[in-house]
């Protein structure tokens, strides 16, 4: 017999196959390789996006921080208007006055203010006119980590609404100045900012029955401004002008003591508004903040300019406390809307409420009605102009969004006048609210705090 003749392809088989579960092994390695790669890129991924979340939480936070401090620098700016806007006798009165405010209202806010703004009502649904989460402000689980909103910790909110508590009474605080007793005006705040500031405050921003009916109000036009000048306004009615203000059907003119003081507090002001405004967006996105200080200067400087122009045409008179008050007014009226204006719309609301200051004040005057440093005219007239012009400008304006600012201004407007009014009629009947005649000839400052602000001069 020949040689066996063996099929080659049996004898290759075997090294075929090792040769497959070689591929195979380097192919599976490399695709193991290539899943710890994806995984590894995938957990690189999350970190960064964790970073990226950390770092915006951290700079939303420090923003609204940062514009707690200059709403609180307002009060700075409020002392210093209203000790300027009246006489010197009365100045360390009204400074204390601006001072202790603050104190008052960040303890009652805390208290029991706080909870009464933010009760816990459900967003778009509620149709809730008050709610109670509870007294003080314990820590929600998470609250002082990223885990409380994304943005900012329960501290942070905390402190940005109180701020805005302590600027509500503060407005009322100028239009009663020089005859009201400190005590009482002492007691009238602390009722105020601890029920029904917030109260009125949660319609809105706690997610009541306004907030639900399409409401809005971005930083406070109505809730903070018009609620503090109704106050204001109560506060007028029941305590009567100052002595010789108006005598015989002649209005007497009782001029400030310190331009200067009133200049600097008038910028203090705008410079606090930056966090007034600039806070409310809630974070510190740089398109939506830039873009509401924007806004929010040039219907400042509109009113100014307006304001100006408009008491020469009545006066002849470049009037610096109109000229002042105007830049307050268009702050004042922005404040509604200003995430929400374009450039024309703010000046042209900034511009009307210019106008409409010098014309309130004058108005208001002739009532006789007396308001030292026009605080009805600022924060209650031109808070209910700036609610209204988000109906009339901007990118919710329309008739169906007017009628829903008009609901709101008379809500909030009506129930702040009336609980404020009932406030003072009680402690008129009860302690009194007014001085002598004797300590208001005399001033405040040496009857109510045995001290004067100028000793060296017989300032009157």
């Amino acid at each position: 017999m020949g040689p066996e003749i063996v099929d080659s392809t049996q004898m290759a088989s075997p090294f075929a196959s090792e040769l497959f579960a070689h591929n195979q092994q380097i192919l599976m390695d490399s695709l193991a390789s290539a899943y710890k790669k994806i995984g590894a890129l995938e957990q690189m991924q999350k970190v960064t996006q964790q970073g990226v979340l950390e770092n915006s939480y951290k700079t939303d936070n420090l923003w609204m921080m940062i514009a707690s401090a200059l709403v609180f620098i307002m009060h700075l700016g409020f002392a210093t208007l209203e000790s300027g806007l009246t006489t010197a006798k009365n100045t360390i009165n009204v400074l204390f006055k601006n001072t202790v405010i603050p104190c008052i209202s960040l303890i009652t806010f805390a208290l029991c203010g706080f909870s009464l703004m933010y009760p816990g009502f459900v967003a778009g649904v509620s149709h809730d006119f008050i709610g109670f989460s509870g007294f003080g402000i314990p820590l929600p689980e998470g609250g002082d980590t990223i885990k409380y909103n994304g943005e900012y910790t329960f501290w942070t909110d905390f402190l940005f609404q109180g701020m805005f508590a302590a600027t509500c009474a503060t407005i009322v605080s100028g239009a009663v100045a020089e005859r009201i007793k400190l005590v009482s005006f002492m007691v009238f705040s602390v009722v105020y900012v601890t029920f029904v500031y917030p109260i009125i405050g949660s319609w809105k921003w706690g997610y009541g029955w306004l907030n639900t009916l399409g409401f809005y109000d971005f930083a406070g036009s109505t809730l903070v401004h018009t609620v503090g000048g109704c106050g204001a306004l109560a506060g007028v009615i029941l305590l009567g002008p100052r002595l010789g203000k108006y005598h015989k059907g002649r209005i007497n003119p009782i001029p400030g003591h310190s331009a200067t003081s009133v200049v600097i507090g008038t910028f203090m002001l705008w410079l606090g508004w930056f966090g007034f405004n600039g806070g409310s967006v809630l974070s510190a996105d740089p398109g939506a903040v830039s873009r509401v200080l924007v806004m929010t200067s040039l219907a400042a400087a509109a009113g100014g300019v307006t304001s100006m122009f408009t008491i020469f045409a009545l006066s002849k008179n470049f009037d610096i406390s109109m000229f002042l008050n105007g830049i307050l007014a268009g702050l004042v009226a922005i404040t509604a809307g200003a995430d929400q204006m374009g450039v024309l719309d703010s000046i042209f609301i900034g511009g009307i409420a210019g106008m409409l200051v010098v014309c309130s004040v004058l108005l208001i005057d002739r009532a006789k009605l007396d308001d030292p440093v026009g605080a009805i005219s600022v924060h209650m007239v031109c808070g209910i102009w700036g609610t209204l012009a988000v109906g009339l400008f901007g990118g919710l304006a329309g008739l169906t969004q007017l009628t829903h600012q008009f609901i709101g201004v008379i809500a909030c407007g009506l129930t702040a006048f009336v609980c404020a009014f009932i406030i003072f009629i009680s402690l008129k009947y009860t302690m009194g609210i007014r001085v002598s005649e004797d300590n208001e000839i005399n001033g405040l400052d040496v009857k109510e705090h045995g001290v004067e602000a100028y000793p060296n001069f017989s300032l009157k």
